[in-house]
């Protein structure tokens, strides 16, 4: 016969059967009588109850695993037989199921291994009897991934693809001809290069890992694919294996690639990942291995966790966090000692990689790496932990620290104690580390990869691995902090200056970053106590301070900028910048120019942190904004409104008269217009407002202009028409509609009775011809405000999972204001579409005029504040009813 030519995809080829195929025959039947379906079906339905009754303990899931590996093999063996297979075909199990081991709903991955020479496509019967097989094992509910290959078809796709090269690595023979399988074997062995396949199997990790945003620490976790998770432990195994150096963990310590204590390490935290993965598998009820968070608490629950109340009833801690703090620790283990083992295993492919290049008496420089000069260096000196962090930041050319240096470190934890923290020459060590001129964000990140930096820091080791459950950070606390630490960093450095030029210019002129980079490493170091995280991190900073013998004034701006962190962020997003007691108040709270900038910088560094999705180019303005304004009242004592205005009016005449308007064609709108609204816009705005209205002043009966925002980001948008009680309930209806958020609201009406409102608005769908845009929401905002009638009912989009799992219990508060003349009606609520809407057929029904608009979206959550006024808020009893209608608006 010639040979058969068989697709290389993954598969059956040449014959296939999915769920639900009919298999050729009766149902294949055990020995017993007893159906291979039911058999098995029942023994799987076994071992996952035992999986589940067995509480919080990881001890049995490999025996678990490998007991569901075995049910499938008796499956497939019986299958096999009543197939009546040929003698000289084999079935090799390949992949995870190739190990011996199976995960509740993984796929059964095995390979048809034919002779060469043989062919379905030539042998009729041997194609019938292969489609037999791999029918009846779907009706038998075994969910292969089988493909049909000869011993050369496998070697020949094996030579091209690392992927399939590595799923035959752990290729095992189920049933059939064990000569076959041999011969295979000893071929694919010889065909392996372990140099070739370390080198693709690291750069597919690493290209894995940038996938997850090379970190562990996600907030919903791949409890395989991630950094640290089960893939990189399989990956050690993999190239230890192509290399001949061992294939399980103990074979790895017996060739001294790993210590007793890494294996054992590794046994316990691979044990705990696959405890997750399995109970992740029968809690889904499918193949699901990232810990999302619909999950998360039934997974914890199933472990045994309890929510952690306080005595007051408020939940302190879920089962979620605790058994993701648990999983995260599992995690940085796992990326710690693949990255040791890795270069381990390197170093023994490449023996004559490089020489060692003494650096001082305690440490080389080898291949580029920091090398310990003895195994039991820190055990023997301790103040050379820290020192090795100041050498990578110090040293020119070092890109990281050798295996045997990650081996010391992992093995001297035990000598960082109270002793270790409370050393001063460990505190003059990493006082020098802090006011290094570069490596500050690499050294720290690495400090806490290798848990050094929480044992030095021990109120740093508290929050590795704490979630955040509001919403908008997508890191957790530790991660956070670092990813601002790096936001602060990039300010100072010149080839990041394009990114955020204010803020790099003002980083130019500072002249200790150390104090900013101090800031920014606890200023959410107190998260997840239950108290004020910004007082309770002041306080840290200050024992922190005083410990490592900083000067007073430094200490006191440190402990400013941790304990007043938000304080700049709540100003910009939720009061209005046009009001100068806002500005003169915020001036005072700061104090001076040095402190302002010091807070200006670190809260876009904050901001930036929490998530990609905060940040936009409207927030940036608003704190610029601030900043200015601030700076302003900081040089130049009491603001002066009329002064403001009047140069602002001066500016906005500037810009006009390149647009050649008749003579003071301004003075007809701007005598309606009042210090409110000057204060409130700036001069290119008031310029913007004047060439589109000075024609139409009081006879418009609707006038919609857009253009592209002057931040750079979504579209401005001004309305310009008769006021009335429902009108912006019904620009909001629009909006929601359309597809539009809206960033900020600036609602203004003038004398003449007309209201000239002005939007900023974002969406998704942002072409690149967004002139037809802005035309389109000209017409169609117009028509909408122009319409009679009763508002419609808001949209009900769909909620994000992260909102079903962790809602926002919605709050609205409503008081006076300062001056007692208007109200400040603020809303936190999940965010979901139609939520503004919602709030303003609300505020329409009950006649409240609206003022001014601070619309802020932190990830899932906003936090709205509207400065409102009506006749009904003088009313106690109708403001209850206002108050009870907006939760129910917000929350339904």
């Amino acid at each position: 016969m010639k040979p058969s030519v068989i697709p290389a995809e993954a598969g059956t080829q040449g014959v296939q059967a999915g769920p639900g195929a009919q298999a050729l025959g009766s149902r294949p039947r055990g020995h017993d009588g007893v159906s291979v379906r039911d058999g098995y079906r029942a023994r799987k339905a076994q071992l996952l109850t035992a999986l589940q009754s067995d509480g919080g303990s990881t001890r049995s899931i490999k025996s678990l695993l490998q007991a569901l590996a075995q049910a499938a093999d008796d499956a497939l063996k019986g299958l096999w037989q009543n197939a009546g297979m040929p003698a000289g075909v084999a079935l090799v199990g390949v992949g995870g199921f190739g190990r011996g081991e199976l995960f509740p709903h993984s796929d059964v991955d095995v390979l048809l291994l034919m002779p060469d020479g043989i062919s379905c496509d030539h042998d009729a019967t041997l194609k019938r009897r292969v489609e037999q097989f791999i029918g009846s094992c779907w009706d038998s509910g075994l969910e292969v991934g089988s493909s049909v290959r000869t011993v050369e078809e496998c070697l020949a796709v094996a030579a091209g693809d690392v992927t399939v090269q590595t799923s035959l690595l752990e290729s095992r023979l189920v049933t059939g001809s064990r000569k076959l399988f041999s011969t295979f074997q000893e071929r694919f062995r010889a065909q392996v290069d372990p140099r070739a396949f370390f080198t693709a199997k690291t750069l597919e990790m690493r290209q894995r890992h940038t996938k997850f945003e090379n970190t562990p620490y996600a907030l919903e976790p791949n409890c395989k694919e991630s950094p640290g998770g089960l893939r990189d432990l399989q990956v050690i195994l993999w190239v230890s294996n192509a290399a001949g150096f061992g294939r399980s963990w103990d074979e790895l310590a017996r060739t001294g690639l790993a210590t007793a204590f890494e294996a054992r390490q590794i046994k316990r935290n691979e044990a705990l990942l696959s405890t997750i993965r399995a109970r992740l598998h029968v809690v889904a009820g499918r193949r699901e291995d990232r810990l999302v968070f619909d999950l998360q608490n039934a997974v914890a629950e199933s472990f045994g966790y309890k929510a952690v109340v306080r005595p007051d009833g408020r939940t302190l801690q879920r089962p979620s966090e605790r058994l993701m703090k648990r999983y995260y620790w599992a995690a940085k283990a796992v990326a710690q000692l693949n990255q040791i083992l890795l270069l381990n295993i390197e170093e023994r492919l490449n023996p004559a990689a490089s020489e060692a290049r003494p650096i001082n008496e305690r440490f080389s420089e080898k291949a580029g790496m920091i090398e310990v000069a003895s195994d039991d260096l820190y055990l023997k000196n301790p103040r050379a932990i820290l020192e090795t962090f100041l050498l990578y930041q110090a040293t020119p050319g070092i890109k990281g620290l050798s295996a045997r240096t990650l081996r010391a470190l992992y093995n001297a934890r035990k000598v960082m104690d109270a002793n270790f923290r409370n050393d001063p020459q460990n505190h003059a060590t990493f006082r020098a580390m802090l006011m290094q001129p570069r490596g500050i964000t690499h050294a720290m990140r690495l400090m806490n990869q290798t848990s050094v930096l929480g044992r030095y820091l021990w109120v740093f080791r508290r929050i590795v691995g704490q979630m955040q459950h509001d919403l908008f950070h997508v890191y957790t606390v530790d991660q956070h902090i670092l990813m601002v630490l790096r936001n602060v960093r990039r300010f100072f450095l010149a080839e990041h200056a394009h990114e955020y030029p204010f803020c790099s210019q003002l980083a130019a002129g500072w002249d200790k970053p150390w104090i900013l980079y101090t800031a920014a490493l606890f200023h959410d170091i107190a998260k997840g106590r239950g108290g004020d995280h910004s007082d309770l991190g002041a306080r840290e900073v200050r024992r922190f301070c005083r410990q490592h013998k900083i000067d007073a004034e430094d200490c006191k701006l440190i402990e400013f900028l941790v304990r007043e962190h938000l304080a700049m962020s709540r100003v910009a997003q939720k009061e209005d910048l046009g009001d100068p007691a806002v500005i003169q108040s915020f001036a005072q709270r700061v104090g001076n120019e040095r402190y302002l900038t010091a807070l200006y910088l670190l809260t876009v560094a904050d901001i930036r942190g929490t998530s990609p999705k905060v940040w936009n180019a409207w927030k940036g303005k608003l704190l610029e904004d601030l900043y200015r304004y601030t700076l302003r009242a900081l040089g130049g004592g009491t603001p002066d409104p009329k002064a403001e205005i009047e140069a602002r009016k001066h500016e906005a005449l500037v810009q006009l008269q390149l647009f050649a308007l008749p003579f003071e064609a301004h003075k007809k709108l701007w005598d309606t217009l009042d210090i409110g609204y000057f204060m409130r816009h700036d001069a290119g705005d008031i310029a913007w407002h004047t060439r589109h209205i000075s024609r139409h002043v009081g006879t418009a009966k609707v006038l919609v202009r857009a253009r592209m925002s002057a931040v750079g980001e979504g579209l401005q948008i001004l309305v310009y028409t008769k006021d009335q009680p429902d009108l912006f309930a019904r620009i909001c209806g629009y909006f929601d509609q359309a597809g539009f958020s809206i960033l900020d609201a600036k609602i203004h009406t003038a004398t003449n009775g007309y209201a000239l409102d002005t939007f900023q608005v974002v969406t998704a769908m942002m072409p690149d011809h967004y002139r037809e845009l802005c035309s389109m929401v000209e017409s169609e905002l117009a028509n909408t405000v122009a319409a009679a009638g009763p508002l419609p009912p808001p949209s009900r989009g769909r909620v994000s999972r992260r909102v079903k799992s962790f809602p926002v219990t919605p709050r609205v508060e409503l008081h006076p204001d300062e001056k007692a003349q208007n109200w400040l009606l603020s809303i936190s609520a999940s965010d979901r579409v139609g939520l503004l809407y919602s709030i303003a057929r609300v505020l329409a029904r009950h006649k409240l005029n609206l003022q001014l608009a601070k619309v802020t979206t932190l990830g899932e959550r906003v936090e709205d504040t509207f400065l409102i006024d009506g006749p009904e808020l003088q009313q106690n009893r109708k403001q209850i009813e206002i108050e009870t209608e907006l939760l129910e608006a917000v929350g339904s």
